[in-house]
């Protein structure tokens, strides 16, 4: 018996021991297997950013009459403007892996060094002094979010290229009241069409830079505050492309009525900005523009607004009754019925050009007044251009109007 029990106590450390053994050299394993990955990773970085270079010289970079220095970063260019302190364009790509990269912010806003005039600094946007207990900061801000040209988040792809996207020389200053909302949604935009259509985007972001210009008090290099923003989007996989010009402002209006061509952009700043296309193709993606295939999947049957020439006589579109028209007032509003649903209570409830949940203008009619329609209101309007005119009110932020009879309705055509 002593001796079986001695066999076992022999027997359990020697497969302990050979058990650990085993685990080290599996650990080791695992270890030369992260460092391979590892490795890999940084390799496919470098090649990826090699990439973005070549696609970069195919298409070409933003061009002028006069020569500029264009300065290249790991996955973006930009010619810099020392006179308004901030580039007078950046060009990067979108790759489809922005879609699954889970690089995430760094804040690391710094100097380019590559500007050889000096970027932009710190003390341009606002003012961070230490406090008296020599650990936090108190920060004077100038009244400008220091926005991104090329947004942080198109780089998730790759550490080195998110941080190279807080350069100065990348900044521009924005009212936080565009930056934080229409702009950062333009630039949701351009990712989730990445993913919807696997297609890589090229985008050229630039302010409009004018002599005009005001300056931010109190920005040490005299920082110019530009009234516009403009972003083109290239898809050349499928020979696509849109340009926006977006006022540096507060914006109610949805973001398609702000959609132009490339070439109205060229013409407003004065670059050829896909210098390197071939002209024929150039001539025919440049010239013409659909927004509908950019628009985001819940926003694929919304339309723009009616044009101005094309409505009656003292009508409003529905993003022109944001502006001009007043609560209370009786108004014509112009547009077309993208969706109208009879409620369960018989009320009809419709919307003009974009659809819930991004709503501009809708219309009610209660069930005690659907006996005042010759026709059944959330069938017979569903998909036409209509003008409804009546008193506008307003339905959890959005412009309403109440109909009492279809003497209220009128086709568009039959103005």
């Amino acid at each position: 018996m002593k001796l079986l029990f001695g066999l076992l106590i022999l027997s359990s450390v020697t497969f302990g021991q050979n058990v650990d053994a085993e685990i080290k050299t599996v650990n080791d394993q695992l270890d030369s297997i992260e460092n391979v990955r590892l490795q890999l990773t940084q390799r496919m970085q470098v090649l990826k950013q090699t990439w973005i270079q070549q696609k970069l010289d195919a298409v070409g970079v933003p061009i002028k009459e006069n020569d500029e220095d264009v300065i290249t970063h790991a996955a973006m260019r930009l010619s810099y403007n020392e006179k308004h302190e901030q580039a007078n364009w950046v060009m990067h790509i979108i790759l489809t892996d922005v879609l699954t990269g889970g690089a995430s912010r760094t804040n690391d806003f710094r100097v380019d060094s590559m500007v050889t005039s000096g970027s932009a600094v710190e003390a341009d946007y606002f003012l961070k002094e230490l406090k008296s207990d020599g650990e936090t900061y108190k920060y004077d801000g100038f009244g400008y979010d220091r926005g991104h040209l090329a947004p942080s988040a198109d780089f998730k792809w790759s550490k080195t290229a998110l941080s190279e996207s807080y350069y100065y020389s990348n900044m521009s200053p924005q009212l936080g009241d565009f930056n934080r909302f229409k702009w950062a949604e333009l630039e949701n935009w351009m990712r989730a069409y990445v993913g919807r259509y696997n297609s890589n985007l090229i985008i050229v972001t630039a302010p409009v830079l004018t002599d005009s210009l005001s300056k931010i008090d109190r920005s040490v290099n005299g920082v110019s505050i530009p009234k516009y923003y403009v972003k083109a989007a290239l898809d050349v996989e499928n020979q696509r492309a849109i340009g926006f010009i977006m006022p540096n402002e507060k914006i109610t209006m949805p973001i398609e009525s702000f959609s132009v061509s490339i070439d109205s952009i060229e013409a407003l700043i004065g670059y050829d900005l896909f210098s390197g296309l071939d002209d024929v193709l150039e001539n025919d993606i440049e010239a013409n523009f659909d927004y509908k295939f950019w628009l985001p999947e819940l926003e694929k049957d919304d339309v723009v607004a009616i044009e101005k020439k094309r409505l009656p006589k003292n009508a409003y579109s529905t993003y022109m009754i944001h502006v001009f028209a007043e609560d209370g007032k009786r108004h014509t509003v112009c547009g077309k019925v993208v969706s109208a649903t009879k409620h369960e209570k018989g009320h009809v409830f419709i919307n003009l050009d974009k659809k819930f949940p991004n709503q501009i203008f809708s219309v009610s009619i209660f069930d005690s007044n659907i006996k005042n329609f010759d026709y059944e209101p959330e069938l017979y309007l569903i998909n036409k251009e209509v003008c409804f005119t009546g008193e506008i009110g307003d339905y959890q932020g959005t412009p309403n109007m109440v109909l009492d009879n279809g003497k209220q309705v009128k086709l568009l055509g039959d103005y």
